[in-house]
This record gives structure tokens, C-alpha cells and sequence, in this order.
């Protein structure tokens, strides 16, 4: 099924760190002490932060596979919860979840059309369970039931409607076992119990195939499985492929797999290979960059087109039909769009459409009559606003790596709409996730939200990010804090050159990865930037390493090799002078630190190490953490009262304009360990705050 071919291809950028950090109307307005700007960005909506932060009204469309019913996610009472109607019907649509904590985070149809399928977990502790829904009972069933448990999808197929492939980690944290799972009853049947493998891939009759081991050069063993039950080495990824190279899915005869591959190339290519013979077929490849995603058959998995995502997404049709198909939606859809769903028939597909300025929106597409149907925008609440357009930039690294970047301006100091301002703006480095992740062209809401405050937002795809094929991604292998982090001074000061800012009106920001950036920027250069927004973001990466999730350990040799080997005397000593913790006192910005309790990732003491740190040599940090968040702000309460603190804090640093905090704090679990003083309105703002925790 496309879905499950999809999740599959995305999951080879491993996203080692990076998570989404995933919004009252207020009319009070502090503004800049810039009057001039101020008053020229004034002729513009201030757009409120529950627009951009709060729940979206409906997301994640999806048709079931006999072509009859849509489901999506929209709230109820507040949370993010599963509905189901007729497709296109949304009035006759009714929620079949009742979810009262932190809300669903995505969803799929199961072959049958019958059941739908979802994911959750408690409080951002990423003890992620799989449940089952039965449209004609309206049971709902844990189908991984254990605790400290956290379920895989591992394959389904048309042939077999009613189970699912698994993967469980109830016997041993670290090692995820394949079980044989039926969705309407909840019945398992164990298929393959291990404790070397970090990934498997099964046929269309749900037999597992192949199985990944890691080794110990940051590599990956394929196997393959025997008739006598034994795993048989087939071939070897080596270390320099690990990231962009991997078994993907069987097709229909049971004897090809697709598989993207860099082995021999730069840029990663599709594959069909014979499981038999290793005989292999490239598909599609391109010399811009790697292949970023597919369509493929729903029953049989044979390729029908595929996407290049260099600065813009390409479609590729693999035949003359769904060549027309992509030309057709090229010509009406604007932006980025992709498909998301497709019936078992594959005559009907939900494709999403995603613009900087006509923000996500569903369609559903009817492959027969050429018919594309509008289903709903995620946030129709931005219609009309004053978004503003993303202009797709190269920037030379100083060794002359080409950084693909986007830059997004206000929308009062850009008229002609050249991409470049009228006069220097400050401006915000919003740095990615992953780091194995990159930044794309669409809709982003912190682009769209800051640049609304009267900010500049460059994000820049530096060294190790994901998608420009293999060198490029190599290139940041044990570079943190160095090469990684020079790409980003290069981008600002490109940024600065060309006039877009002003070298004392910088801002560094980003979550995970993006945090620990943050916080290597006002440690490594610590008159860089103007101020920094670290979000769970690690200060130690010795301490980061320790404490890795045990369901990372097939990831651990990947960890050692491309960041640094903690298990390891020198090891460590490298890792530490990578660390921004044992710089702090190099520290001279204002800093503001976001974390979630409850994160497995970077858990809370690599905030709370830093803080004590600052505090100890008397600098300038505030703290926010939320005791019912994970690696990222799930709850839209949590997320609208940090970016309301966030806004104020980069006003007061560096002059645009924010909503005053006030009651943006409500429904939050807000906490402020420390330095709600250097916020204005926060300390008020706690006074009259009753905290609220959900999980």
C-alpha cells in the first residue's frame, strides 16, 4: 500500500533528534523601538499565534481503500482526535476517538476499509502504542498492550486485509520482535523473535524477507531469509550509504524489492532488485538529488512515479498515464504536492497541496474523469492573511559546497518581491532538526509567524542534511559544533552581505538538533548572534549519548561514527570539546531554553545542566519546561504559550513587534524554573496562572 511505501522511503533521512516542536486573541501590541519599521509593518495584519499554533480545524485526509470513506484528524473539546464519514461529506463525518490528553498523532486505513488504525503516546514519552478501530463495532483495541512499549508498523498487504506485521518491544527495549497481528480482535502470533536486527522488510503474504543489522562501522548487513528459517547474509550497505540507502518493500511477484541506493552513485536511486539473484534494476534516479519519494501500486507495489526535491519537488511518471495524472495536477495545484492515499482500484488519490502562501490544503482526485475536488484546508483561518512567499536561495559554503536555503521577509519591506529587502530587517536563523533531516519549500509556520513579527527566517540545508546526495550528507560526519555549524556563520554572513540583516541583528533558533545549534552559536561564536531560542536541544553530547532511548540501540554504531564514540576515553574528550555545556561561560546573549519533562531523547537534564551553568556565572537565561511534553510541543496550549514567550523574548532582543503574553499561558502546563524576569509580561503573566497537565 502507498502509505506504508511511504512511511518506508521517508524513514531512510533517519531522523536521529529531530521532532516537530510540532495558538486568544489579543489586541495589546508591544512595539519595536524602531518607529519607522514599526509603523510600516503595522499596515499589516498582526496575524494572532493561535492561527499558526493551534490546532489545525482538519488534517492528515485519508480515503479508505474502497474508495467510499474519508477519515482525518480535527479536535474535539481541544484535543486532536480521529473522524470518519462518507468521502467528501464532512458534515456527516462524527469523531470515533475520544482522546482527552495530548491527541492523536497520525493515522491509516487498513486494508479491509473496515478499520482504521492510529498511534499515541503518553505525554511526549514516545511509548508509542498501535490501536485499531472497528467501524462496525465501534471497538476500540490496544494491539500493543505491554508497558514501556512502542509499537512499529512493519507491513501490510491487500492479500491479507485483516493483519498487520508489527513490531513489539515488550520483551526487550532495545530489540523490536515481528508479530503477526489481527485488527479486529487484537490476536497475535509471534513471527520472529531477535536481538541484532534494526529493521525488516516482508513480502505481500506477510512472510519477513530481509532484515537489517547494523555493523560495527556504521554500516548495514542485509539478510535474507531461508526456507529452513535461518538468516543468510545478502549483501552489505556500507558505512557511507547507511543514511541514504535501504530495503524498501517487495513488489506483487514476491521475488523483486524496491530499494533506494547510493552504493556507486552520488545521489540515491530506485532500485528493483531479485532476491534471488541480487540481479538489480535502477528504476529512477536523477543527477540533481536523491530520490524523495514514490507512488506506487496499491496492491502490488510496482513503481508509477517518483519525486526529485532539490530546491522545488519534480514528479517523474514511470508511464505515459500517471505522467498525465501529475501533469494535471501540476497545472491546477500551486504548490508542493504530494499523494497521500490511494484506493485499492488506484483510480482515486487524496493528493495534498502544500504553498508558503495557500497553506496545506486536501484534494481528492478522481484519476477517471480528471476531476480535482477541493476537501478541506488544514488552517482556513489563514486565508486572507498577509503570508509571505519563500524564495528558494544558493549560498557557497567557504569550502564551496553549495547550501540550498530558504529565505522568507516581512511582508511590508519586499515590494517588488525580488527576494531581497528594501533595507537590512533583523532576522531569525531558524536551523532544522536531525541533523539527518534538510528544510523544503511550502508552508512553515515559524517562517510564516516570524516573518509576520517583522523578522527575516533564513533555513538552511548546511552539511548533513538529507536529500543532496550522499557527499553532501557524509560531509557533516563528526562535524558538529565544527563545518556543520561554519555553513551556518557562511549563511548569515551571505545574509548580512546581501544586505537581508544586520550583523548586530541576528537571532539564532531551532528545536533538537536545531537547539543544540542554538546553543553552539552563543558558546562556539558567542558574539554572533543578537540572542538564541534553544528547544530540547542537548548541551552535553557525552550525556546525550548515555542516555539514548534502548530502542536506539541498533542506531548506537551510526551515533559513534558520524558524531562521536562515547563508549570510548578519546572518544568522550572529543565529544565534550563538541559540547557547548563546557563553554558556557563563554556565553555573553540572552538565551531561552524550551524542554519537555518527559522527553527519551534529550532528556531534561541537558537543559537543566546548561541553566545551572548560566546561572552559576550569572547570565541571562530563561527556562520554560512543560512536565506533560516530550521531545517537541504536542499540546496546542503548550505550544502557544511558549511561542507567545519566544515572540516577546526576540522583540526585546531584537525589535519587531508581539502580542503581549498576558493570558497566553492558559491550558498550558507552563513552568519557569528560571529568568521569567528577562521576558517582558511573563512574571505578571505566572501570577495569575494555575498550571494545567495532561497526558
Amino acid at each position: 500500500m502507498n502509505y506504508a511505501f511511504k512511511i518506508l522511503i521517508l524513514s531512510l533521512a533517519v531522523t536521529a533528534l529531530v521532532s516537530g516542536c510540532s495558538r486568544s486573541d489579543e489586541s495589546a501590541v508591544q512595539k519595536s523601538e524602531n518607529v519607522a519599521k514599526a509603523m510600516a509593518l503595522d499596515d499589516f495584519e498582526l496575524v494572532p499565534r493561535s492561527v499558526f499554533f493551534g490546532n489545525p480545524s482538519r488534517t492528515q485526509g485519508r480515503v479508505s481503500p474502497d474508495g467510499t470513506k474519508m477519515s482525518f484528524l480535527a479536535p474535539v473539546d481541544g484535543v486532536l482526535n480521529l473522524w470518519v464519514g462518507p468521502l467528501g461529506d464532512f458534515d456527516a463525518a462524527s469523531p470515533i476517538t475520544q482522546d482527552t490528553g495530548s491527541g492523536i498523532d497520525s493515522h491509516q486505513w487498513a486494508a479491509n476499509s473496515r478499520t482504521v488504525l492510529y498511534i499515541r503516546d503518553t505525554g511526549g514519552d514516545e511509548d508509542f502504542h498501535i490501536y485499531s478501530v472497528d467501524l462496525q463495532t465501534n471497538e476500540t483495541i490496544d494491539l500493543t498492550p505491554f508497558e514501556k512499549t512502542t509499537g512499529q508498523f512493519i507491513g501490510s498487504s491487500y492479500r491479507h486485509p485483516d493483519e498487520y506485521l508489527l513490531g513489539i518491544n515488550n520483551r526487550d527495549q532495545r530489540w523490536h520482535d515481528v508479530w503477526r497481528v489481527n485488527v479486529l480482535t487484537g490476536d497475535r502470533k509471534l513471527v520472529e523473535q531477535h536481538d541484532r536486527f534494526a529493521g525488516f522488510v516482508a513480502d505481500l503474504d506477510l512472510n519477513v524477507r530481509l532484515a537489517m543489522e547494523p555493523t560495527r562501522d556504521g554500516g548495514q548487513m542485509v539478510f535474507k531469509h531461508q526456507a529452513s528459517g535461518d538468516w543468510v547474509e545478502f549483501f552489505k550497505i556500507e558505512k557511507e550509504d547507511a543514511l541514504s540507502s535501504a530495503p524498501v518493500a517487495f513488489t506483487g511477484d514476491d521475488v523483486n524489492f524496491l530499494m533506494i541506493d547510493s552504493s556507486g552513485r552520488d545521489k540515491a536511486a530506485l532500485l528493483k532488485v531479485n532476491v534471488d539473484t541480487d540481479e538489480r534494476t535502477v528504476v529512477a534516479e536523477s543527477d540533481i538529488g536523491d530520490i524523495s519519494d514514490a507512488i506506487v501500486d496499491p496492491e502490488t507495489n510496482e513503481p508509477l512515479a517518483y519525486s526529485v526535491n532539490y530546491k522545488r519537488t519534480e514528479w517523474f511518471g514511470l508511464n505515459d498515464t500517471v505522467a498525465k495524472d501529475l501533469a494535471r495536477l501540476g497545472e491546477t495545484l500551486t504548490g508542493e504536492f504530494s499523494v497521500l492515499a490511494q484506493t485499492r482500484d488506484n483510480r482515486k488519490w487524496v493528493v495534498a497541496n502544500d504553498a508558503p502562501q495557500d497553506p496545506l490544503a486536501y484534494f481528492a482526485y478522481d484519476r477517471d474523469s480528471g476531476a480535482i475536488e477541493k476537501l478541506f484546508t488544514s488552517r482556513p483561518d489563514l486565508n486572507g492573511k498577509p503570508l509571505n512567499e519563500m524564495h528558494p536561495v544558493s549560498i557557497r559554503a567557504r569550502d564551496g559546497l553549495e547550501l540550498v536555503s530558504y529565505l522568507t521577509l516581512p511582508p511590508h519591506i519586499d515590494p517588488d518581491r525580488d527576494g531581497r529587502p528594501d533595507s537590512p530587517v533583523p532576522m531569525v536563523l531558524d536551523v532544522h532538526g536531525g541533523p539527518w533531516g534538510r528544510n523544503s519549500y511550502g508552508y512553515d509556520s515559524w517562517a510564516q509567524w516570524l516573518s509576520n513579527r517583522g523578522f527575516a527566517v533564513l533555513q538552511v540545508n548546511f552539511r548533513g542534511s538529507t536529500g543532496f546526495g550522499k557527499n553532501f550528507l557524509n560531509a557533516g560526519d563528526r562535524q558538529w559544533a565544527a563545518d556543520m555549524h561554519n555553513d551556518l556563520i557562511d549563511a548569515v554572513d551571505w545574509a548580512i552581505a546581501e544586505g537581508i540583516t544586520r550583523s548586530d541583528k541576528v537571532a539564532i533558533a531551532g528545536g533538537s538538533y536545531g537547539g543544540y545549534a542554538t546553543l553552539v552559536g552563543l558558546t562556539f561564536t558567542p558574539e554572533k548572534f543578537a540572542c538564541g531560542v534553544d528547544i530540547v536541544g542537548p548541551s552535553n553530547l557525552v550525556t546525550l549519548l548515555q542516555s539514548i532511548p534502548p530502542y536506539w540501540e541498533s542506531f548506537v554504531e551510526t551515533f559513534a561514527q558520524r558524531v562521536g564514540d562515547h563508549r570510548s576515553e578519546d572518544g568522550q574528550l572529543f565529544l565534550r570539546s563538541r559540547s557547548p555545556l563546557y563553554k558556557a561561560d563563554e556565553i555573553v546573549r540572552p538565551l531561552l531554553i524550551g524542554q519537555g519533562a518527559n522527553d527519551p531523547r534529550v532528556k531534561q537534564p541537558e537543559s537543566d545542566q546548561i541553566v545551572a551553568a548560566m546561572q552559576e556565572n550569572k547570565l541571562p537565561v530563561t527556562y520554560v519546561l512543560y512536565p506533560d511534553e516530550g521531545h517537541g510541543f504536542d499540546r496546542p496550549e503548550n505550544r502557544e504559550s511558549f511561542y507567545a514567550i519566544m515572540e516577546v523574548f526576540l522583540d526585546g532582543c531584537l525589535g519587531g513587534r508581539s502580542q503581549a503574553i498576558r493570558n497566553a499561558l492558559a491550558g498550558s502546563s507552563t513552568q519557569v524554573p528560571a529568568g521569567a524576569e528577562h521576558v517582558a509580561g511573563l512574571t505578571e503573566a505566572l501570577e495569575t496562572f494555575e498550571p494545567v497537565v495532561k497526558n
